[in-house]
């Protein structure tokens, strides 16, 4: 059941010794101690969703991530990412040294889709919503931010804008990580990760509705 310590020193060791000799040598680890815990994690949470929550169902798909990097234009020439990441029904885990991270959002889109995530921020009803969700999400404990953001207002949206700084943001995701503790090892953290689930769906939806 995921995931035990030997997940973390994996990782941890991989940071060290980012080489495709070493990383073959310990592949069995890493298909053993990672990647077949984070399969386990996929199907269990598909299936809880599903009888548990079905309102979380707007993406029905399931993925993992490649441990692979893309090098083909990065000056970084590591071969591996130090962390395994996965899709489940639209919502985002990722497991890295510093523990498990689960969240959802969108993740640098197209112009359009672009304008029409700072269209929805700018209208008052479907805005003013937004900023409650983040607001509710905050209290909870969650982060909520962007990968990217402009330094002043956007073409076409003015300074003073009250929702300014969502604006600004070239994406937006929110989410929650867990530390590495002990309960990353038992069936406590299928429920963490539901109820993680649970609350973004409001934040999931606005999106949904008024962006995609």
């Amino acid at each position: 059941m995921p995931f035990t310590s030997r997940a973390f020193r994996f990782f941890r060791q991989l940071k060290r010794n980012n080489r495709k000799p070493w990383f073959e040598d310990h592949r069995e680890e890493y298909e053993h101690q990672v990647r077949e815990p984070m399969r386990e994690l996929i199907e269990e949470m598909d299936v809880r969703l599903a009888r548990i929550a079905p309102e979380i169902c707007g993406d029905i798909r399931r993925s993992m991530f490649r441990i692979n990097r893309d090098i083909r234009f990065s000056a970084d020439k590591s071969p591996y990412k130090t962390s395994i990441s996965a899709g489940i029904r639209g919502h985002y885990v990722h497991l890295s040294p510093d523990g498990l991270y689960v969240g959802a959002g969108m993740y640098k889109p197209e112009p359009a889709v672009l304008q029409r995530f700072r269209a929805a921020i700018a209208d008052d009803t479907s805005g003013r919503a937004l900023q409650r969700i983040v607001t509710a999400l905050r209290r909870k404990g969650y982060d909520v931010g962007t990968h990217e953001s402009v330094r002043s207002a956007p073409k076409g949206y003015s300074a003073d804008h009250p929702r300014i700084g969502f604006l600004r943001m070239k994406d937006i995701h929110a989410g929650k990580r867990f530390a590495p503790d002990a309960t990353l090892s038992t069936r406590k953290v299928l429920d963490r990760i539901r109820r993680v689930m649970t609350d973004l769906e409001p934040f999931n939806d606005w999106i949904k509705r008024h962006v995609h």
